[in-house]
């Protein structure tokens, strides 16, 4: 019996001494990492901070960047990026110029534009597609809408945007202006690359309807409403309008109203152009829609 005491009290004697070890090394493991980090820690900007807590926090990438800490500190150290946050706009850009001691200049606001104005009833010889109904796997399918360059109206840019801005109407995705803040989720989220972010230097802004780049008698043979290249708009307005492989382009650098614009506008043959934005006019046709915005502007 005194043998297994014995032995009893060496085994405890040994797990206590164990135990004192382990709490040694943990407290020299703390002792050491609090060391490192007094010594390795980077000090973070108050201003950066401050201009991160004014950020919408959404992280989408509008901006060019990873997330909205990236942001903070490119536009701390780069006073001309302020105007890069969509869904923040000009309050914010006042916010962040306030922060940083400066004027907030004036921006335009950025944002989502659809190069495609052919709804169901535009297209011609399309082909039922009866796979997964996402736009990503819809591209993979050969004539899947008939015209290779426009929106196959699955919505996968109304799935990604957080800000509801998005609405499939008969087949074509359409930009709410009213919601829309220009993050760029749904530029990223397009396969085709039918959806750009631009500058809206004036409000409602004109767009150019089309994507395909082909030539007259294969546009003819699959929509209704696409550009045929015939480049009327660039004769009537070269200093606004230029073709590229076929297709019309609006060079929005040097965007402005006048009298040659409007009047390329109502010699487009096929109607592919819209004026969008919040004041855009109710008449979807552009070239109509001249005189209503002329008598409101």
């Amino acid at each position: 019996m005194m043998v297994l005491n014995l032995l009893a009290a060496i085994s405890i004697s040994n797990v206590a001494g164990a135990g004192v070890t382990l709490l040694v090394i943990g407290l020299v493991f703390v002792l050491i990492l609090s060391i490192a980090y007094a010594k390795l820690r980077v000090e973070q900007d108050p201003t950066v901070e401050a201009v991160l807590a004014a950020l919408p926090g959404a992280n989408c990438g509008g901006c060019g960047l990873a997330g909205c800490g990236a942001y903070a500190e490119v536009v701390v150290a780069d006073h001309g990026l302020m105007g890069k946050c969509g869904p923040g706009g000009d309050t914010l850009v006042r916010e962040i110029a306030a922060l940083l001691g400066i004027e907030a200049a004036a921006s335009a606001p950025v944002r989502a534009v659809v190069h495609c104005g052919a709804k169901r009833a535009d297209l011609i010889n399309s082909t039922r597609y009866g796979g997964a109904a996402t736009c990503g796997e819809g591209q993979m399918v050969a004539g899947v809408m008939g015209c290779p360059y426009g929106c196959m109206g699955f919505g996968d840019c109304a799935a990604v945007c957080e800000f509801d801005a998005i609405d499939m109407v008969d087949g074509l995705a359409t930009v709410n202006y009213d919601k829309c803040v220009g993050c760029g989720a749904c530029v990223q989220a397009c396969p085709r690359g039918l959806i750009t972010l631009e500058k809206f230097s004036e409000d409602p802004l004109l767009i150019i309807t089309c994507s395909s780049r082909d030539k007259v008698k294969e546009v003819r043979g699959y929509c209704k409403v696409g550009c045929v290249g015939c480049g009327l708009c660039a004769k009537l307005d070269p200093n606004h309008f230029q073709m590229e492989q076929s297709l019309a382009v609006i060079d929005y650098e040097k965007y402005g109203r006048s009298e040659e614009f409007d009047k390329a506008v109502e010699k487009c043959p096929r109607a592919c152009m819209l004026f969008v934005g919040k004041k855009a006019p109710a008449e979807t046709n552009a070239a109509a829609a001249v005189e209503e915005y002329t008598d409101h502007r």
